[in-house]
């Protein structure tokens, strides 16, 4: 399969890693610099302390026209209305697309192309891109993928010929994937940037662990969530699981980067609005967050 991916962040890295071991892979960034050391460099991987390198095809994004027969999304959030558009424009919607960002405000993008098949991704993976050619593989997770439209069976080539390393799960509902993969990151991404710890301190912190379970509280009321108690177990996995990590929220602060705050705790807010439900811990850490941006 010839498969595009749009971003070179550490989850489009990621991904074009373990794609390109059996597929055709074409990796497409706006970076000069990180197009022209991936052509030079190819691209590396470390998974527990051993490094891979493999050559990858890197284009500029201006060179995509949509021919390949599927397209991952592997921007952040708040870049997908400018590259819906430029899609839209360029009348390529007639490829495979699969989106892979954090919070909901993609789904109303993704449903305005014209392809045939659009699939949802929530990536359970930690990783951290270190150089423009380097990635690391920091907790081994699954990727979930659910249909907005057409048949996942269509990914069945992907995910059979997956790495061990790098596993997919189809769901049903997509709604219900989106929304799981929410509260995760409404409360490990805004808590630990906040904070600046890493993913596990959350649990073992006893005054931090208080912080997430009132979050977790008013997060889950906001989201009128049935099964409270799956959801606040699967959160703490991911917490556990990624112990070591520092958030991809922490990184974009340190490293004077926008966030996807508006797309995580924002969604929250406007929920809580329209709900009438008071949201002060949602409130307090978006603040918090959006000061730090305007900051750097």
């Amino acid at each position: 399969m010839r498969i595009a991916i749009i971003g070179g962040g550490a989850v489009g890295l990621l991904f074009a890693h373990y794609l390109n071991e059996n597929h055709e892979v074409l990796v497409y960034v706006r970076n000069l610099p990180q197009l022209q050391k991936l052509r030079k460099n190819g691209l590396t991987i470390e998974r527990n302390g051993v490094r891979s390198n493999t050559r990858v095809k890197a284009c500029q994004f201006s060179e995509w026209k949509g021919e390949e027969d599927l397209t991952i999304v592997a921007v952040k959030q708040y870049s997908i209305p400018e590259l819906a558009g430029e899609i839209l424009r360029m009348n390529a919607g007639k490829s495979a697309f699969l989106f892979l960002q954090n919070g909901m405000g993609h789904l109303k993008w993704a449903e305005m192309l014209k392809a045939d098949n659009l699939f949802v991704g929530s990536v359970e993976h930690g990783a951290l891109k270190t150089e423009p050619d380097t990635v690391l593989h920091t907790g081994i997770g699954v990727t979930k993928v659910a249909a907005l439209k057409g048949d996942v069976e269509f990914l069945k080539k992907i995910s059979d010929s997956a790495s061990c390393y790098f596993p997919f799960i189809f769901v049903r509902n997509h709604l219900e994937m989106l929304i799981q993969k929410l509260i995760v990151n409404s409360l490990i991404n805004p808590l630990t940037a906040v904070l600046r710890v890493r993913n596990g301190e959350l649990l073992s912190n006893k005054y931090y662990y208080r912080l997430f379970l009132k979050l977790f509280d008013e997060v889950s009321a906001i989201l009128n969530i049935p099964d409270k108690a799956s959801a606040l177990s699967h959160v703490k996995s991911v917490c556990e699981e990624t112990g070591m990590n520092r958030s991809s929220m922490l990184k974009d602060i340190e490293e004077g980067r926008e966030t996807e705050i508006d797309a995580i705790l924002g969604y929250i807010l406007k929920e809580a609005e329209m709900k009438k439900i008071s949201a002060p811990y949602t409130e307090s850490l978006y603040c918090q967050i959006k000061g730090r941006e305007r900051g750097k």
